[in-house]
């Protein structure tokens, strides 16, 4: 009879098994180990049984080649290989491509802030390049073999009409900024209503304005053009409104609600929100001349390189350099007007004597060249001849609605009316 405390042991005593995978490269086996532990009945030994199991082959794929997308926007002064050294591309074919090829003039064009996706190879080289083109189709550039593929898709264009309205705190800019509104329609705007209202020294604190504009959109994108359809301005309690009326084949122009144009036949300023720097005097004292001297026109302050309109249609009659407005340039216009825009520091280009220019056209840039004492545009408002002060002058206007249009104009403006007025009480009740 065996001792109790070895029965006891061998009762504890259990099967052990420990069973170890290998999955050595080299080998490529599976082992498995087993051990008898001493039992009743049985030698004191050990026994060790191996088993060899084939493992399945290894079928992974080699790796194949990656490919990257990256996007980014034109800046200003960019070059295409500036754009492409960005986006991480490498690849002097697709370089000489895209700066000679006239299929890719669009991407060469594109404004600034227009975003393109490209997408390359992990050898940096371009296989594909898609951008929406500033007229708002859709682009493909294609690597294809050894050449590239230019593929071009019409963009899908729909019109949104939007609403805003605004009170004047500091600035016409400033406060169209805070409506939301964009700098295209804001210009359109002080164009509109410039002939009655001088943004220059009329307006005042707590002017409003309500704007009915339309805004093109391309594939989703605003393309940045617009139209004000209906507008209506607060100026010192007095109320101007104006809509547009396609009037002609060519085109449309803003009316009054009696029928009368908006558009003077001179704009009131020929830069957009400059400041008055010096008004029409019959006495001054001259900056440069150190002495006193009528002066006969009305100059703004602005940077150089300001862009100058002609306040009207007319005629080039003279444009070089001439005495104290040194560059200059002067309009003849309809009947006995002529205006002078002097101290440029440049003409635009192509701009001849003799040529027509349209109201609004850019005729020249701010300067300070003849007698100047800082940058600024010298402006004179000439009539048979004599100088008169362009601020102060009753200006003409233009054609109004012809009585064969006047149904038609008046039916146009009803819905457009009716909503500026919603928006008026909608505004006074805002504030009250």
């Amino acid at each position: 009879m065996l001792p109790q405390n070895t029965l006891l042991h061998a009762h504890k005593m259990k099967l052990r098994w420990f069973v170890t995978l290998s999955t050595l490269p080299l080998l490529g086996v599976l082992t498995a180990f087993g051990i008898m532990p001493q039992t009743v009945g049985l030698p004191s030994s050990q026994y060790s049984v191996i088993e060899n199991i084939e493992l399945p082959v290894n079928t992974a794929q080699s790796p194949t080649a990656s490919v990257f997308w990256r996007n980014d926007r034109v800046q200003r002064g960019d070059t295409v290989s500036e754009l492409l050294r960005r986006v991480n591309v490498q690849d002097p074919a697709a370089d000489e491509f895209l700066r000679r090829a006239p299929s890719t003039r669009s991407f060469r064009q594109l404004r600034v802030g227009k975003s393109f996706l490209v997408e390359t190879d992990d050898a940096h080289n371009l296989l594909a390049l898609r951008y929406t083109d500033n007229d708002g189709n859709q682009v493909r550039i294609l690597k294809d073999g050894e050449n590239f593929r230019v593929t071009e898709q019409a963009a899908e264009t729909e019109r949104r009409v939007f609403v805003q309205t605004g009170e004047i705190s500091s600035s016409l800019y400033a406060a169209t900024d805070e409506a939301g509104l964009p700098d295209s329609i804001a210009n359109q705007m002080a164009e509109i209503f410039g002939g009655d209202i001088d943004f220059h020294r009329d307006l005042r604190r707590h002017d409003k304005f309500s704007v009915i504009y339309e805004m093109n959109y391309a594939n989703g994108e605003s393309t940045h053009n617009g139209r004000i359809l209906a507008a209506e301005f607060i100026n010192h309690g007095r109320t101007f409104r104006a809509f547009y009326f396609q009037n002609s084949s060519h085109g449309g122009d803003y009316f009054s609600p009696e029928g009368k144009s908006m558009r003077k036949a001179f704009l009131r300023s020929p830069i957009e929100f400059s400041r008055v720097s010096s008004g029409f005097s019959r006495s001054r004292f001259h900056p440069v001349l150190n002495k006193w001297r009528a002066h006969k026109g009305v100059d703004y302050a602005a940077p150089i390189g300001t862009k100058v309109r002609a306040t009207a249609d007319g005629v080039v009659s003279f444009i070089g350099q001439r005495g104290g407005y040194g560059n200059v340039v002067m309009l003849q216009h309809q009947g006995h007007y002529q205006t002078v825009y002097g101290h440029l520091s440049r003409f635009a280009a192509s701009l001849r004597r003799g040529q027509r220019v349209g109201q609004g056209e850019i005729i020249g840039y701010v300067g300070k060249t003849g007698l100047a004492s800082g940058p600024h545009l010298h402006y004179e408002f000439k009539v048979s001849g004599i100088q008169r002060d362009p601020l102060k002058i009753a200006l003409p206007d233009g054609k109004p609605i012809s009585e064969v249009q006047r149904t038609a104009f008046t039916e146009s403006m009803r819905d457009l009316d009716a909503r500026l007025s919603l928006l008026r009480n909608t505004r006074i009740a805002k504030l009250d």
